[in-house]
């Protein structure tokens, strides 16, 4: 486990580069951590990409849109790429949209996932300490989400969304998603073409939660809102304690 180079000032926050071995996969973690300009801070949010095209990774815009966000509210945040995304990349998206179940598969399904972001949370938490833990994903992000959440008692409270019980990872979502009980709020574009909104209302309802709220918006899928970005890191800021 090792650090792979020095702290770089990127878009308003602080932003080093790590690097982990396999869990249950063969690929190597590759992740990102991000502090506020004044220095590291008392809290953190773990921000999960989205999937399924080959802009989607632990750098994508909007990742780092967040990042800058939640550095604004003195937050830190850490990222990795998912499995077959990133620098943990073995094909190409482009063309072929249906291969985000074989990028899962690469990575050893829903418990590979679960133990990358384990040990990415274990690693920072033994270089910076631990604190109170959040989460932002959506998309590829919630898929990564709830079973990180329903397994890591770490997690205190959550911004998931654009993701419903649908394709390969269904079954896991359904069965996980119960067992995710921390406050959280849900996005939802209404005119998402690539997840079926009733499919998202199907796992808003099965979230275990007694404290989540559901936010809809006109658009498609990757169409969220300015607002509702700030929105989400306001609402992290407010009740991550």
């Amino acid at each position: 486990m090792a650090w792979t180079g020095d702290e770089q000032i990127v878009d308003g926050f602080v932003e080093r580069a790590f690097l982990l071995p396999p869990t249950i996969s063969e690929s190597a973690i590759h992740g990102v951590y991000r502090t506020p300009l004044s220095g590291d801070t008392d809290r953190l949010v773990l921000v999960g990409h989205g999937g399924g095209n080959d802009d989607a990774h632990k750098h994508s815009g909007y990742i780092v849109a967040i990042a800058g966000l939640l550095a604004e509210r003195n937050i830190a945040s850490l990222s990795i790429d998912g499995p077959g995304h990133g620098d943990r990349a073995t094909f190409r998206f482009e063309g072929h949209p249906g291969e985000i179940e074989r990028a899962w598969a690469s990575g050893g399904g829903t418990p590979g996932v679960v133990a990358d972001w384990r040990a990415a949370l274990d690693f920072i938490e033994a270089e910076r300490g631990a604190r109170p833990t959040g989460w932002w994903g959506v998309s590829m992000g919630t898929m990564m989400g709830v079973p990180v959440i329903a397994n890591d008692d770490r997690i205190r409270i959550a911004v998931l969304g654009l993701m419903g019980i649908w394709q390969a990872i269904g079954p896991d979502l359904e069965r996980l998603a119960p067992d995710v009980r921390c406050p959280l709020r849900f996005l939802v574009q209404w005119d998402d073409e690539t997840i079926p909104r009733q499919t998202c209302f199907e796992l808003f309802d099965r979230l275990g939660s007694t404290r989540k709220t559901l936010h809809a918006n006109p658009g498609r899928h990757s169409g969220i809102p300015r607002f509702e970005f700030e929105a989400s890191a306001d609402y992290l800021s407010r009740h991550l304690r």
